[in-house]
């Protein structure tokens, strides 16, 4: 809280009330006294000294005293600042004219001294606290505007991560849509070798550059398979080992999912294993007509929850010449509907099963989809879903 005084311009053309009010204020320390006689001057003088409280009578040669209140309220600087009028008599049309210009307060003058000073506190506390909130809520702007920056160049660095979409045997799309606070959403795909495959998609605990950073950090040990004594083509080791090396208390607390598999081209092989992350669905068959649709159910722990050395399940599934894998975050099905309802995850998979066998790509049409349920371009999770045709 800002320890600003008290401080009272008394603009009046009689220097005789302004040595009685000075005499009157003289008690109190904290109250800051300053007196201009000439009506012509007394915006200049408000701007310069910026009192709490003016103190303004309304007949003074030269200048009417409504018309002085009209254009203190029309000085920006001043605007706000309490304005107490002073007459030398009760007159209700006077008055009435005077609060209609933006007066605070009338004092038929001289009035008893506490009732001065009590006047003068009075409009001064509140006018000191409207200024404290207004540079509150200045800082406080500064702040988001500092953090929406910080938040838009963590996103590009996310974004400039990602995998470029594949156009080949394998192809594979993808749609990456942040949320206002990024969620810490990161995905992935590479070759391992010749044969084998790698995809994976993580979420982070939390919002913010530092889950954003925790999932980059994550998603750089899977890319450049630097994890030690780990066979990468192995889902469950490879996340056995990233809980070892992401543990929570090492990681500001912060946690997250994983769905991570990999696809032997050769065999036809799908081998995954999933961390607390949503099942992953694979649509195959012999054909695209008649192919059905998979959910990759697991049951493994969060990485960073459980104690080092934690053993994880590989999972497998034979895929037909025609499959069609999708990976995604929470964020692509948990909607939430300006009605209030929630779109979960039955409902997505209800979706999903009825854009197919139709052999079009999924991944726009999902997106189109949630974001009609959700009524507007922003969600409120990171929105992230990989389609890899197998």
């Amino acid at each position: 809280m800002d320890n600003r005084p008290v401080t009272v311009l008394l603009i009046d053309d009689q220097a005789i009330v302004a040595e009685s009010v000075r005499r009157m204020l003289s008690s109190e320390p904290d109250i800051v006294f300053h007196f201009c006689q000439d009506p012509a001057k007394a915006i200049e003088t408000a701007n310069e000294i910026q009192p709490t409280v003016i103190l303004q009578d309304l007949i003074m040669p030269d200048i009417d005293g409504l018309m002085l209140v009209k254009f203190f309220r029309a000085n920006k600087p001043t605007r706000d600042v309490p304005l107490i009028v002073l007459s030398s008599k009760e007159e209700p049309t006077i008055k009435a004219q005077a609060f209609a210009l933006g007066a605070n307060d009338y004092l038929v003058k001289l009035p008893d001294k506490l009732e001065v000073i009590a006047r003068i506190r009075y409009h001064s506390r509140g006018y000191i606290a409207l200024l404290e909130r207004n540079e509150a809520y200045e800082k406080l702007a500064e702040s988001q505007k500092e953090l929406a920056a910080e938040i838009a160049g963590a996103e590009r660095y996310v974004r400039s991560l990602l995998p470029k979409k594949w156009k080949e045997e394998i192809s594979i799309d993808w749609k990456f849509v942040p949320s206002a606070q990024l969620g810490g959403d990161m995905f992935g795909y590479h070759w391992i070798d010749k044969e084998h495959l790698a995809i994976y998609l993580l979420d982070v605990s939390g919002h913010g550059v530092s889950s954003s950073l925790l999932a980059v950090s994550a998603a750089n040990v899977l890319s450049g398979r630097s994890l030690q004594d780990t066979d990468f083509r192995d889902p469950a080791q490879v996340l056995s080992r990233l809980n070892d090396v992401f543990q929570m208390e090492r990681q500001d607390n912060k946690y997250f999912t994983i769905w991570y598999g990999v696809f032997n081209k050769t065999t036809r092989r799908l081998t995954y294993s999933n961390a607390g992350h949503p099942d992953a669905l694979v649509y195959t068959g012999p054909d695209c007509a008649s192919a059905s649709l998979h959910q990759l159910t697991s049951t493994d722990p969060i990485i960073g929850m459980m104690p080092e050395g934690m053993p994880f399940e590989n999972r497998t599934l034979e895929l037909g010449p025609h499959a069609r894998l999708l990976v995604y975050s929470d964020g692509v099905f948990e909607i939430e509907q300006p009605d209030g309802v929630m779109w979960q995850f039955p409902q997505f998979v209800e979706f999903v099963s009825q854009l197919l066998p139709d052999d079009q790509p999924l991944v726009d049409r999902i997106h189109d989809k949630t974001r009609t349920l959700r009524g507007q371009e922003l969600f409120a999770d990171d929105w992230s879903i990989v389609e890899a045709r197998l």
